[in-house]
């Protein structure tokens, strides 16, 4: 008995980590073997993907999201960008765009593996820059491209499960996807197998699950996970796995570790201090550097928007119908996108129910030059949020992509002075004395 805890802790703890890692470079991998094959692939985004259609064609399936930020994050991203500014793109325009142009430019190499060429672009209108770079595939290789029409709700009252709005909605988005099961079979030479589909449904709704009790075991005090770090890696799973069986057996696993370390008290953090909220795309040019501002100072990311807007709606709890699965996807489509500008445009409600859930003593506001659509509307989502709740709120700007945006210094300054502030309000409280109204981090931007 001496010896079988410290064994399952060491076969336990950080697993998830390794692991995901692991699986995105076998992703890359195959993707690789694609572009080596000359494999018809299917581009696809997170927000409204359409990934379990798409497998059970059997597409490769690409993002190229994930494909720029990995540029960043391997620190390679300068040359991309450079060269896409080159070839006449604007340096205002999303860094992950410019990243995708250098890496067709290059005819799909990237840093992870080649990537196969686009044989169709599957998007959703759940951000303004889809269907223009959608139009930048279409222009290189006669692309076709098709864009998923997602209405937004008028009311609050259209978003609720059994709504007259949702169902009109759904039968909307339902004629799309029939007309997108024309267009693979074409594409793809396959036949549509329904029975294919509700498979990767089934396999999808498994991974839903397991993803909602893993943001939730972060409730835990000290959080066994950084909404940020540890985060981001679960999504890259979430997202190029989606609908497989190792994507299942993942999040089995994690949901494994991470209830492992809440039972026994381990943190993502030694020493946690302050519970933070993470609003915005990470800094990936720095993400390790950024992280360690937080962290060196005992705070740590409990909760992301992040993992809601770019998890495909997986944090949502809808659960597809596998006995209607096309009438199912087109309602899980139309709430994940919904979901998603949520999470983006409107997200002081969201933020509000976290802080409470999470018992967070912060949250982050990390406006973007490249993303001017999950920049929207921060400085006045945290106006309402301060008036809804006590919390300390910090706005710092930079980029996740281009680095001559990125001030570290800057950065390291402004942050320093928000955990300042974070340790006057905890002295105040733990001596007793009343609060300001205003704390010096909660003065609104002029």
């Amino acid at each position: 008995m001496m010896h079988t805890e410290p064994q399952t802790a060491v076969s336990i703890v950080g697993r998830g980590a390794v692991q995901a890692g692991r699986l995105v470079r076998e992703w890359y991998a195959e993707l690789d073997g694609a572009a080596e094959r000359g494999a018809p692939a299917a581009y696809v985004f997170v927000m409204g993907s359409l990934v379990e259609l798409l497998r059970s064609f059997e597409l490769p399936v690409v993002f190229p999201e994930i494909n720029s930020l990995q540029t960043a994050v391997r620190r390679v991203e300068a040359e991309f960008l450079a060269q896409a500014e080159d070839s006449g793109y604007s340096p205002d325009i999303c860094g992950y765009v410019k990243a995708d142009v250098a890496v067709q430019l290059r005819g799909g190499a990237h840093p992870m593996g080649r990537i196969p060429k686009p044989a169709i672009a599957v998007l959703t209108n759940a951000c303004n820059t889809y269907l223009k770079w959608g139009e930048i595939w279409e222009r290189m290789y006669k692309t076709p491209v098709f864009a998923i029409d997602v209405p937004s709700a008028r009311s609050a009252n259209e978003r609720a499960p059994g709504a007259a709005g949702l169902a009109r909605d759904r039968r909307y988005v339902e004629a799309q996807l029939r007309e997108l099961i024309t267009a693979c079979e074409r594409i793809s030479g396959r036949a549509f197998d329904i029975d294919r589909l509700r498979e990767v449904l089934r396999l999808t709704n498994e991974m839903t699950a397991s993803w909602r009790r893993v943001l939730a075991l972060n409730a835990a005090a000290p959080a066994p996970f950084n909404a940020v770090v540890d985060g981001t890696a679960y999504l890259g799973v979430m997202n190029a796995l989606r609908g497989t069986e190792a994507g299942c057996a993942y999040f089995r696993d994690l949901e494994e570790e991470l209830a492992y370390k809440v039972e026994h008290g381990i943190g993502a953090l030694a020493g946690e201090r302050f519970r933070l909220i993470f609003v915005g795309v990470p800094c990936y040019p720095i993400f390790r550097r950024f992280h360690e501002f937080f962290a060196d100072r005992g705070g740590t990311f409990v909760s992301s928007s992040y993992l809601w807007f770019a998890s495909g709606g997986a944090d949502t709890g809808f659960e597809y119908d596998l006995r209607h699965p096309i009438e199912s996807l087109a309602e899980g489509v139309l709430l994940g996108v919904r979901r998603a500008t949520d999470a983006m445009l409107f997200q002081d409600r969201l933020l509000i129910g976290a802080a409470d859930e999470f018992h967070a003593d912060g949250i982050v506001y990390h406006p973007v030059k490249s993303c001017r659509t999950v920049s929207t509307g921060l400085a006045g989502s945290r106006r309402a949020v301060m008036q809804a709740r006590d919390l300390n709120c910090l706005y710092i700007e930079s980029d996740m992509m281009d680095r001559r945006v990125v001030s570290e210094a800057q950065l390291k300054n402004r942050i320093d002075a928000y955990f300042e502030g974070l340790e006057s309000r905890r002295l105040r409280t733990d001596s007793g004395a009343p609060r300001p109204e205003e704390s010096p981090c909660a003065i609104p931007l002029a």
